[in-house]
């Protein structure tokens, strides 16, 4: 049975690592490891791992190109830091074994290693980094007058539409928050319960499924976050958007 909390491993001091923060540290091992590596073989002629890393860099800047135009070089690297970091986050716990290895307590193992996205605390710190890094690039790129245009108003229909507004970044952050913590803890639950009961074959569309829910969510998040950032970077007035693109 999955745990609805991440379970501790060990404490330092008043602090508890639990398995969800040991497999946030994996996979930024494997993606300082994987950096680390292209780096080193980057070379004019490239071998097959350069090539596919390429074609997926230059799909999504594409995309991101086509929503936010002129603003995709400054929103490009967080779409692809959310969607590396959330698949390979995803996928940990697909790995075989790995929720075999760990404590045992009792009759049952507590895992060294859960997916840091079926952890609640995981997913809100992803959502509230996207929510932050989207208003502090819309201060940057249209100003802090524009900015505070957006939720201020003498206006009372602007009013009330700004309000409207600043409660839709709250919804934000619940929205990204569940929907990607919620798919891949009731993947673990299922994937769990599954192999319990059935230890061979059974399992592997459950598995394969998992595949591409991890894939899935990580697009979403990434996407949504673009999307809100595109928004959010955009100015209010058409003069002030020209001004913007200018520059």
């Amino acid at each position: 049975m999955v745990s609805f909390a991440a379970e501790p491993i060990f404490s330092l001091g008043f602090f508890k690592v639990t398995n969800s923060l040991l497999d946030t540290f994996l996979v930024d091992g494997l993606l300082i490891g994987l950096i680390v590596a292209i780096n080193k073989k980057i070379s004019l002629i490239p071998g097959m791992l350069q090539n596919v890393i390429e074609w997926v860099i230059e799909a999504f800047y594409e995309i991101t190109e086509s929503v936010a135009e002129e603003r995709a070089s400054r929103i490009f690297p967080y779409l692809m830091s959310f969607f590396l970091f959330i698949l390979l986050a995803n996928w940990s716990g697909l790995i075989p074994g790995i929720s075999a290895i760990g404590l045992k307590e009792g009759h049952t193992i507590v895992p060294f290693f859960r997916p840091a996205t079926s952890d609640l605390n995981t997913t809100l710190g992803l959502a509230l980094i996207s929510l932050v890094a989207t208003h502090v690039m819309s201060i940057r790129v249209t100003g802090i007058k524009d900015y505070l245009g957006r939720y201020i108003s003498l206006n009372p229909l602007n009013l009330y539409i700004g309000v409207l507004e600043a409660v839709g970044e709250i919804v934000k952050v619940v929205s990204l928050s569940f929907r990607l913590f919620g798919n891949i803890f009731a993947g673990e639950i299922v994937l769990g319960t599954v192999s319990t009961i059935f230890a061979v074959l059974f399992p592997i569309p459950f598995l394969m499924l998992e595949v591409i829910v991890g894939l899935v969510q990580a697009l979403v998040f990434a996407m949504l976050t673009m999307a809100f950032m595109a928004v959010l970077t955009t100015p209010h007035h058409h003069e002030e958007a020209k001004e913007v693109i200018r520059k």
